[in-house]
């Protein structure tokens, strides 16, 4: 291979400096189990204290659980969720919101970019309101999308207004939640509970760390006896330590905004310098770590063959996504596009 390092996804990626050093300190010695371990109680009061709000915290294993598991916490099985009909809950999650809800139907809206449109919130509403019509109670934002665009935090409000107008919960998938902050250069709370959000899943291991993602209410009646859930769905951990050491060591001093930020700044360098290359077009805005580009096809496979992975086809077909990491350099970047150029000439 001619790196070790590649476009393909965010979760190629290894384990950030400050994960791994607060899980190596997390293996000294003897800790309770299940979750009343100190790291836990130490990166909940983290949370609550970068969220400005005294939410309830849950660690779990990866994002699939964390969205299946709190969109089932909103829903009984009669009831359906909203989401874009690119949302990773529709296109990569193989039916387990539905499956944890015990059968809550996933409706799909359209949006340009990879956001809801939110008079498509209205429109699903009162599609139909007799009893045979699995009733509307959640819709779940995507943060960043699914193409790597962000909602402000007035888009976020207005779609958690429309939704409520109605009924509807809101929860948040914020696998690259990270990413979006980033980009916005908001605090957190501006684009979760100040805008309306009831629950969110702040993703970790896109991010740096091994495995584990927060599941983060704002509401804590919602989270009523979510732990039993969390049990029953395989997702109690023993030696939760594990699990929650390394938030510990990203939020502390920052970790998690610096290398969201720095993923963020390799795609921008990766996209300007693919913009100016003949025949390659940008197809979304680059906002967070991702960006996606129309690669002539002859090109692709020249790559592929000089040892770059990345994906075609997650979105569309023909479209390549490339995504950047914590780890990213901008001899990864640099190298990516000094071939891709070479090639189209």
């Amino acid at each position: 291979m001619k790196q070790n390092r590649h476009f393909a996804s965010d979760n190629y990626s290894g384990v950030c400096p400050e994960a791994w050093v607060a899980m190596v300190e997390a293996n000294a010695g003897h800790e309770v189990s299940y979750g009343n371990d100190t790291w836990t109680q130490r990166a909940s009061d983290l949370l609550r204290e970068i969220f400005e709000k005294d939410c309830e915290v849950f660690f779990v294993f990866n994002g699939t659980a964390a969205n299946s598991l709190s969109l089932a916490s909103l829903c009984q099985s009669y009831h359906s969720i909203l989401c874009h009909e690119l949302a990773h809950i529709e296109t990569s999650e193989c039916s387990a919101p539905e499956f944890f809800s015990n059968g809550s139907k996933i409706l799909l809206l359209g949006g340009a970019g990879g956001k809801i449109d939110p008079a498509r919130i209205e429109g699903a509403v009162n599609k139909r309101t007799d009893i045979h019509y699995p009733k509307p109670r959640a819709l779940s934002l995507t943060q960043a999308t699914e193409t790597g665009t962000v909602y402000s935090p007035a888009e976020v409000a207005t779609l958690a207004e429309t939704a409520k107008k109605f009924g509807l919960r809101v929860q948040m998938d914020g696998a690259r939640f990270g990413n979006a902050v980033a980009s916005l250069g908001v605090s957190p709370a501006d684009i979760t509970w100040r805008a309306g959000v009831d629950v969110l899943c702040f993703g970790g291991s896109k991010n740096g760390i091994a495995l584990g993602e927060a599941v983060v209410f704002f509401d804590r009646e919602l989270a009523r006896d979510f732990d039993y859930r969390c049990k029953q769905g395989g997702q109690l951990a023993s030696k939760m330590r594990f699990l929650s050491a390394p938030w510990l060591g990203m939020l502390k001093d920052g970790a998690w905004l610096r290398h969201a930020r720095h993923a963020n700044a390799m795609a921008a360098r990766l996209s300007s310098g693919l913009e100016k290359i003949p025949g390659v077009e940008i197809l979304y805005p680059v906002q967070s770590n991702a960006v996606f580009a129309k690669i002539p096809a002859a090109a692709e496979e020249k790559l592929h063959a000089l040892g770059w992975q990345f994906y075609t086809g997650v979105i569309t077909p023909g479209e390549s996504r490339l995504m950047c990491s914590w780890d990213t350099t901008t001899e990864d970047v640099d190298g990516f596009i000094a071939d891709l150029r070479e090639i189209a000439a």
